[in-house]
């Protein structure tokens, strides 16, 4: 059996190699956060988090939808889904309890009868699956759960499941083995064949008058300890072929349920998400993906999750509408909500593109090859030359890597030199990747580099200003307007030298 819960015609690989530059994303776009929150406590939902989302980078359209669809019906049946969730875990773990790992390496007998044992259990967590897929398949719409329901009724219908239960009942041999062998070189027996002892067996009435069968019969002393390891390995050599067929049973079940726990984990995850966002109010949709050839990115009231994650208010939304726009240049006063809307624009694309729904009231956007951040950096000790040529190690690193249908997201990039230089080399980077048509969103305070795009400004090009209030005050919400000479540094001056004594007098 298959889960394909993810993939319409793959497993989920959870051991998925991760962009290069994953770490990198972490730690820009505060990813940990939102791995938390789908998490909570549990380590295997955050590695499923974290795998599913960074690893999806790149998936097709038809992907994105079908786990979409998916999705809807676990929000549609969050019960369900968790009674699932819950019955594939108690069917795993329930293995630890009945005697740990399988005795791969041990004697037939033992791998025998301890495989019989596993199997019982699972069985058990299988028959509790197949319940739910009965009870609740009419109440799914989706192309994965539908199928996966259906396959649980067809592959363990209650005739299946009743053979099952009596075959190994069987192979637990409470009346001892049956087998047959035929005779080698010097008289060794070879060939050696396990038969069902019930094919062999007579009824009471045959054997009290039917003829009587010749046998022959010896003992065991119970001093002969040679006499019993032969008799012993006798036995092994018989169950055998049986002990590795019912090992592998065993196995082969504990994969599907480990498979299933990883794919159905990606879905608890999301519903821990939700349930925090929508208890705060906040808005979420199914984005609407468009080809990679397109440039587009449209939406409404999209905030940064992981910034309302962290906090116990409502975060503020931006709208945008930004269809065939190659570069966004944000510019505006400082602690206006930049970094914040760059944050939100990076954590929605990897969120669509991994099938989840998007911290917004309605997003759409094209598909991208790979999600790059060049953030500006602190300088720490970790930092084998300074930040100027540490930021230019990274963009270098990013343009070994970058695809056509790339999205770069740059963070006051190149602003650790003064404003004439790295005005000048930021335009530089950006003119080639422009050329390359690779999409990106630049938030920076270079004003020399953001003016040099409003002389020539064209079609694909768009300007965003994070708004400020005449008094100063920041609405932390960004416009569609040219950038300004000043970023009202000021406005910080007043706060802490001016504001901050006369507050903490007033207190």
């Amino acid at each position: 059996m298959k889960a394909h819960l993810m993939h319409r015609d793959r497993d989920f690989d959870l051991k998925a190699k991760l962009p290069r530059n994953a770490d990198d994303l972490v730690q820009d776009l505060e990813l940990d956060t939102l791995f938390r929150a789908m998490a909570g406590e549990d380590k295997f939902l955050f590695e499923v988090a974290k795998v599913a989302i960074l690893a999806s980078v790149g998936s097709d359209a038809p992907t994105i939808l079908y786990r979409q669809e998916a999705l809807k019906d676990c929000i549609e049946n969050s019960g369900v889904i968790r009674d699932v969730y819950d019955t594939v875990m108690a069917t795993i773990e329930g293995r630890r309890t009945r005697g740990g790992l399988l005795y791969l390496g041990s004697y037939p007998s033992g791998i025998l009868n301890h495989s019989v044992e596993l199997l019982e259990g699972q069985m058990e967590g299988l028959q509790n699956l197949r319940a739910l897929a009965d009870a609740n398949l009419s109440r799914f719409h989706s192309e994965a759960f539908t199928t996966l329901f259906n396959t649980l009724k067809e592959e363990l219908a209650g005739d299946f499941m009743k053979d099952v239960a009596r075959h190994l009942q069987q192979m637990k041999f409470r009346d001892g083995i049956l087998l047959s062998a035929t005779l080698g070189d010097g008289n060794k027996a070879k060939s050696y064949i396990l038969r069902n002892p019930s094919a062999e067996k007579r009824s009471w009435l045959q054997r009290l008058f039917g003829p009587k069968e010749e046998a022959y019969i010896f003992q065991l002393d119970p001093r002969d300890d040679a006499g019993a390891r032969a008799l012993s390995e006798l036995r092994d050599r018989g169950l055998n072929i049986a002990a590795n067929a019912v090992a592998q049973s065993a196995e082969h079940i504990l994969s599907f349920l480990h498979m299933l726990r990883a794919e159905l984990a990606f879905y608890i995850g999301c519903l821990n998400l939700r349930q925090r966002l929508v208890a705060k109010g906040e808005p979420i949709a199914f984005p609407v993906p468009v080809d990679a050839g397109e440039r587009r990115h449209h939406f409404e009231g999209l905030y940064d999750v992981c910034l309302s994650l962290s906090m116990e208010k409502r975060v503020v939304g931006n709208d945008v509408d930004a269809v065939g726009k190659v570069l966004t240049i944000v510019t505006g006063a400082n602690t206006g909500g930049k970094s914040t809307f760059l944050r939100s624009f990076g954590l929605a694309q990897l969120m669509m593109q991994c099938g989840m729904f998007a911290p917004a009231v309605s997003f759409s956007a094209n598909l991208c090859d790979g999600v790059f951040t060049h953030y500006k950096r602190e300088e720490d000790s970790s930092m084998t030359s300074g930040k100027f040529d540490e930021e230019l190690s990274r963009m270098s690193r990013i343009a070994d890597v970058l695809a056509g249908n790339s999205l770069v997201l740059f963070n006051e990039s190149f602003a650790a030199t003064n404003d004439r230089e790295g005005s000048e080399i930021a335009k530089m980077i950006v003119d080639v990747l422009l050329k390359k048509g690779i999409k990106m969103v630049f938030v920076t305070h270079l004003y020399a580099f953001a003016h040099a795009y409003v002389d020539g400004k064209s079609d694909d090009l768009m300007f965003l200003r994070a708004e400020r209030e005449p008094d100063g005050t920041r609405t932390f919400k960004l416009v569609e307007a040219e950038p300004l000479r000043t970023s009202f540094g000021q406005d910080l001056y007043q706060a802490v030298f001016q504001d901050g004594p006369r507050k903490n007098a007033a207190a």
